[in-house]
Order: structure tokens, then sequence, then C-alpha cells
């Protein structure tokens, strides 16, 4: 996993309307947080966002695919990628961070609960 500065840098720029949007290094990719909430994160200069029942159909029908941490294994993580044209677009890029967003707020509250 890389990510290059200039992507980090773009990605950050998109989600720049969201507010308070960090960045930390994580494995050679990026963790991306809102108010410190993990909702995103970077590999190999692509985009990934939380999913769960609710936003997941959203990604299948763009044709994109969960994330793999390691090429060679069938494991995915709960995270899909952001296609293209969503990744440019500022406003959707908004919506569809808002949806992980919350996927991963819910994420957290259910795990404090057990």
């Amino acid at each position: 996993m890389s990510i290059s500065n200039e992507y980090l840098k773009y990605v950050m720029d998109q989600l720049d309307s969201m507010g308070p949007i960090t960045s930390k290094n994580m494995f050679g990719g990026a963790g991306i947080y809102h108010d410190n909430i993990f909702f995103a994160l970077i590999a190999n200069d692509t985009l990934y966002f939380k999913v769960d029942d609710s936003n997941r159909p959203d990604y299948e029908a763009a044709a994109m695919v969960p994330f793999k941490p390691r090429v060679n294994k069938p494991y995915t993580m709960q995270y899909y990628q952001v296609p293209i044209d969503v990744l440019e677009d500022e406003e959707r890029l908004k919506e569809w961070a808002n949806k992980a967003l919350e996927v991963a707020i819910l994420k957290l509250n259910t795990d404090k609960k057990t």
C-alpha cells in the first residue's frame, strides 16, 4: 500500500467542505478522520469509504469493489472504492462521505454497547 502526497492533498481538498478532516499515516496508506472518527482510507492512490447495508448498494451499483488489505488473500474490509465521478464532484462526494461517516458513528456506538 502506498499513496502519493498529491493524491492525499487532492482528496483532503475535495473533502474540505465537511469540516475538520484529518489524515493519519497507516501501513503505507492513510486513514481519513472527521472529528477523530475513522470513516475512510486511502491505499494505492484510491479512496475507500466505510460501508454497511445502508450504503453498500450505492457502491455495488457503480461496480465498485471492497478494500482488500492483502492482494493474495480473500479477506476484504467494510470499505468500498469511491467512484471517480463521485470523487470529482464535491457535492456528491460530501453526500457519500457523510453516509460513510454515519456508518462509522453507528459502528462506534454499537461497539460501545457490547
